[in-house]
This record gives C-alpha cells, sequence and structure tokens, in this order.
C-alpha cells in the first residue's frame, strides 16, 4: 500500500512538471505569433466595438441631434449631448467544448489539443491589447468558469486549467453553455466557441446570445468525420455514448452514406450560423490553423473598415 501510495505521488507530480512544461511551451510560442501575426489583426476587428457613455456638453451646430439628453437640456433650458467614448477595454471569454468528442483526432493532433493552443493564441492576444480575458469549460454541464480579468498571471492561469483540466462527464450540450453565459454576463463580450458542434440544438441560445455578444463560434473537425478512409472492417465507438458499430469502410454504399450524411449535418450548421448572423471560423487537424485564423481576422477587419 505504501509503494503504492509512492507510485501515485510520483505519478502526480510527473504530470504537474509535465503540464507546467507546456504552459512554458505555449506561452512563448503563442506570445511570438500573438506579436507577430495577430496582434494587429486582433485590434482592427475588435477595437471600437463599444462605446460607453463619457459625459455631457453644450450642443454645437453640426452635432447628431439624436445624441441630445432631454434631461439635462430642460434643467439648463439650452441643449445639452451626451459624449460617448471607445471603451477602454474589452471583455473575451473563451467557451471550450471538452466532452468526450473533443478527444479524436486521425491526424497531427487531437480536437482538444489544437482547442487549447487557440485558446492560448486568444488569451494572449487579449492580454496584449489590455482586455480583460475569461475561461468556461463546459460538457453537457458547466465544469468549469474563470472569471475574466487582466494580466499575465490570469492568462497561464487559463493555460494551466486548459492543459490540467479532466471532465466529470462525457456529454456535450453547448445550449446548456451558451444559456449560462447568457445568464452570466451583463456587459457586451467578445465570446469564443470553441467545438466540433456536433451539438444541433443550439439555433436559439445561439440567437439570444448573439443580440448582446459579438460571437464567434471555432469549429474544429477531423477530416476522419467527414470522409472514410479505405481500411476494410473497422470498428466506431461513439466517444460520448460509448455505443461500437462495426463498419466496412470498403462498401461504398456505406461510405456514400455516410459521406451524404455528414454533408447534410454541416450544411445544418451552416445554416445555423447564417440564421442568427455570425460568422464561423472552420478548422480541420490536419490544416495549419494559423493560416485559417489569420485569414478570419483579416476578413473581419476589412469588414469592421
Amino acid at each position: 500500500m505504501k509503494l503504492l501510495r509512492i507510485r501515485e505521488k510520483e505519478s502526480r507530480e510527473e504530470r504537474i512538471r509535465e503540464i507546467l512544461r507546456k504552459v512554458r511551451t505555449l506561452d512563448i510560442t503563442t506570445r511570438k505569433m500573438v506579436q507577430e501575426i495577430f496582434s494587429g489583426e486582433y485590434h482592427s476587428v475588435f477595437r471600437g466595438r463599444g462605446m460607453e457613455f463619457s459625459e455631457v456638453r453644450e450642443y454645437l451646430p453640426g452635432d447628431d441631434v439624436r445624441t441630445i439628453d432631454w434631461n439635462v437640456t430642460a434643467r439648463m433650458d439650452r441643449a445639452y449631448v451626451k459624449v460617448f467614448e471607445e471603451e477602454r477595454e474589452l471583455t473575451v471569454l473563451i467557451c471550450a467544448d471538452m466532452s468526450r468528442s473533443s478527444a479524436f483526432g486521425t491526424r497531427n493532433e487531437l480536437k482538444r489539443d489544437i482547442a487549447v493552443e487557440i485558446s492560448a493564441l486568444l488569451a494572449f492576444s487579449a492580454i496584449e491589447n489590455s482586455d480583460l480575458v475569461g475561461l468556461l469549460m463546459f460538457t453537457d454541464q458547466v465544469e468549469k468558469f474563470i472569471p475574466p480579468k487582466k494580466g499575465k498571471t490570469h492568462t497561464l492561469r487559463i493555460i494551466r486549467e486548459l492543459l490540467a483540466f479532466q471532465p466529470t462527464h462525457n456529454l456535450t450540450d453547448i445550449a446548456n453553455a451558451l444559456e449560462y453565459i447568457n445568464r452570466l454576463l451583463k456587459r457586451s463580450a467578445i465570446i469564443f466557441i470553441i467545438s466540433d458542434f456536433l451539438d444541433v440544438n443550439i439555433k436559439k441560445p445561439l440567437a439570444l446570445l448573439a443580440k448582446k455578444h459579438d460571437v464567434i463560434p471555432i469549429v474544429i473537425s477531423d477530416p476522419a468525420e467527414i470522409e472514410f478512409a479505405q481500411s476494410g472492417v473497422i470498428v466506431l465507438e461513439d466517444a460520448e455514448t460509448g455505443q461500437i458499430v462495426p463498419v466496412d469502410t470498403s462498401d461504398r454504399n456505406i461510405a456514400e452514406s455516410f459521406r451524404q450524411e455528414t454533408e447534410k449535418e454541416l450544411q445544418f450548421q451552416k445554416k445555423i450560423f447564417a440564421s442568427v448572423g455570425v460568422d464561423a471560423i472552420h478548422i480541420n487537424t490536419d490544416e495549419d490553423y494559423i493560416k485559417t485564423l489569420d485569414k478570419y481576422f483579416r476578413m473581419r477587419a476589412g469588414k469592421v473598415r
């Protein structure tokens, strides 16, 4: 028994050392990418998205009459207008799907690994621009919430929590997470939702969230989820339910049926995003997500301008 406890302690310490090593690696690589690539795009896209009340002053010819403060005007007997200025800081929330389906990948990395790297990149982009950044991790439950704050120490905590996280549930309920955020966040925020979006019942909560916040879905998928590689008979296991199904990938009818069903799901997903007016980022595990994110930010920056 004593030997078992010693081994368990050594295993925990080894895991902690490995997590800290990964944190340092992500710290170095993502900060470099932010400074060299994303800082300008992030600033162009998100700066100036929010305005807050600053003061009132007397009306001057040419002022927009819609900014007149009628209460002050009535008291002072002459026209006054409200003055607004760009919000000094923005709130960024990274909402990461940590269900069992995210622990899948047949190419370079697991979907969850890519989600962690993207989360680190977004967190450092926010901190580089003196914004607040928070983290919400979910399965079919809200597993952990870290309130938005500033600073490198806070960002490193977010990365450490992502790397060390062990979910207590297997399934996915994106709608539940979106409803939680809607209740929680009173101030307008930029919300990145990182998931494979295999959960379909999200239209209503996503629409409600997008009315108040700038919502950006980041859809991570693996090529094997879209099209079978011809490998003979394989055994598929549903990562969330544990259901096991043998499939003959060399059967053209089965492969085509799978492809059509997947295409139908993707089109349905795109229709949901379009109907609520959000632009999604689509990332595959066999692609360079840096180029995809850079392209998206440049596109959004062009829209904002």
